[in-house]
């Protein structure tokens, strides 16, 4: 038994003669890992304060369960040409303070964000965009600077009123109103009952501040706390699944673990060995004994609840035999007197997961030949090391992968570090060929065959070996309904959610 769940076991054992908490209350509390770093939606950009977002702002356009975009506050747009979109708002849409949302508000948050003074990491995302103006009271035309059939996704965007300056309280047009904030603490929410979607079905929001696994666990447990969404140790949702008194809600996610290699090293320049290393990786014991359950095999960057996923490439499978014979078929023959074939070094953040699961990995490749140096580092100097390209192999996550416009910011040749992703140096002409066919097409159809085709270059080129997808999960009190997790595993649900017997 690991860490977090021996704690959770002793602590549970000591507070095992209380009495769950029980309230007929209309609000609901949800624990949260940390504060929001920043209420203005177009600077904060950590997951808990898009969480709060999405609860007090709406979003230009939306993306919906296959994660395609889908009208938000537009009720719909047209391209008259491949260059121009023309947005139509809906009307009568509210703010919380009572005026209507119209044109102004939408060129007034882009607007701030093509402002070169306006501080944002959002920014890059609309680098392409030439203009922003509106055409009338409800019409908005955006000009970009050349075709990119993508650009949609980022319009997925929350409205701020036309004038705010993000350093008064927020006011938005979403389903809650602000009421409160207090840092580490909790923030406070009030339902908003003129939204245009419907009121909630709750009377507000509580977002409570535990910063500890273990704790959360424990007030969920004791039922001072509600809900709690993805902000568990998988260990800790195994043991309160098997206590069987919780509510335990699943989805498949959009978050995805790999090892990365640097492609620039001779070692793994070479395919076989990179294709020999995926072969010896037990991903269904990460996934069985460290993930609980909570994931499944990945076969690339896109998750499978996408509409651009091919779910027909080349996936593998452990197989350590196979492992040993593209090694020797690389020329890394098993030494006589220790079997070792190679040495490789891996780096991975100090997380005790990510300790785990490198050791898992590491016993892997040692039963193939391949001696692995892991090493260990605080999250940010993993990070520097990762984009400067100081590393043979790392493993991290691309969490919240919506738009398959993700295959060209990782794996085009031209997105190098410090331009994107492609972090491990991987240059293929075909991928680059296709991807900028599908970045200058709008038809969907074109873009997903287009797409797919990456997909299975990628797959067998193996410049990821892609780990796992995770699974959503939200554990919460058996009397709330409505609880629906969407790829995202975003807040939005949350105004459909109630307490039986508790009324609004």
């Amino acid at each position: 038994m690991r860490l977090a769940a021996v704690a959770f076991a002793l602590l549970s054992l000591a507070a095992g003669c209380a009495k769950p908490e029980s309230s007929p209350s209309a609000v609901i509390t949800v624990a949260l890992v940390s504060s929001p770093n920043n209420l203005d939606p177009r600077v904060g950009t950590d997951e808990v304060s898009q969480r709060i977002h999405q609860l007090i702002f709406d979003p230009l356009l939306s993306i919906d369960h296959q994660l395609r975009v889908v009208p938000g506050l537009a009720e719909g747009w047209e391209m008259p040409d491949n260059r121009t979109y023309v947005i139509h708002l809906r009307r009568g849409v509210l703010f919380h303070d009572g005026h209507e949302l119209t044109s102004d508000d939408v060129v007034y948050t882009f607007s701030t964000l093509l402002d070169p003074g306006f501080l944002s990491p959002r920014k890059g995302a609309y680098r392409m965009v030439q203009s922003v103006t509106a055409r009338d009271r409800y019409t908005v035309e955006f000009r970009l600077k050349e075709p990119f059939g993508s650009f949609p996704v980022n319009l997925v965007m929350s409205i701020v009123p036309a004038g705010w300056n993000g350093k008064t309280p927020p006011v938005g047009t979403g389903p809650y109103r602000f009421v409160s904030a207090a840092a580490d603490d909790r923030v406070v929410l009030d339902s908003f009952p003129r939204y245009y979607r419907g009121a909630p079905r709750n009377a507000g929001i509580v977002l409570r501040v535990i910063p500890d696994d273990v704790m959360r666990g424990l007030e969920l447990r004791r039922g001072s706390v509600d809900l709690v969404v993805n902000d568990l140790a998988p260990d800790i949702v195994h043991q309160l699944q098997s206590e069987g008194r919780l509510q335990i809600v699943k989805s498949d996610g959009t978050d995805y673990a790999y090892l990365g290699f640097n492609l620039r090293d001779p070692v793994l320049a070479n395919e076989k060995v990179r294709q020999a290393i995926a072969f010896a990786i037990d991903r269904g014991a990460i996934i069985t004994y460290l993930r609980r359950g909570l994931a499944i095999p990945a076969v690339g960057v896109l998750p499978p609840a996408s509409w651009a996923f091919n779910p027909d490439v080349f996936a593998f499978t452990h197989d350590p035999a196979r492992a040993r014979k593209l090694l020797d078929e690389a020329g890394y023959r098993a030494n006589p007197g220790d079997g070792i074939r190679l040495r490789l070094s891996l780096k991975v953040s100090s997380s005790e997961f990510n300790r785990l699961q490198s050791a898992v990995i590491q016993q892997d490749l040692r039963e193939v030949g391949i001696e692995l140096d892991v090493r260990t580092y605080e999250f940010a100097t993993l990070y520097a090391d990762v984009l400067k390209g100081n590393f043979q192999m790392f493993t991290l996550q691309w969490v919240g992968v919506s738009d398959p416009d993700m295959l060209r910011r990782v794996f085009h040749s031209k997105q190098v570090p410090p331009t994107g992703f492609n972090r491990g140096y991987f240059q293929d002409a075909e991928v680059d060929r296709l991807i900028d066919e599908a970045t200058l097409t709008t038809d969907d159809a074109v873009r997903q065959r287009l797409y797919g085709r990456v997909q299975a270059i990628v797959a067998r080129a193996v410049p990821y070996v892609s780990l796992w997808d995770k699974v959503n999960v939200a554990i919460a009190q058996p009397a709330l309904r409505g609880i629906r997790l969407a790829p995202s595993a975003d807040f939005t649900f949350l105004r459909e959610v109630y307490r039986e017997g508790a009324g609004r």
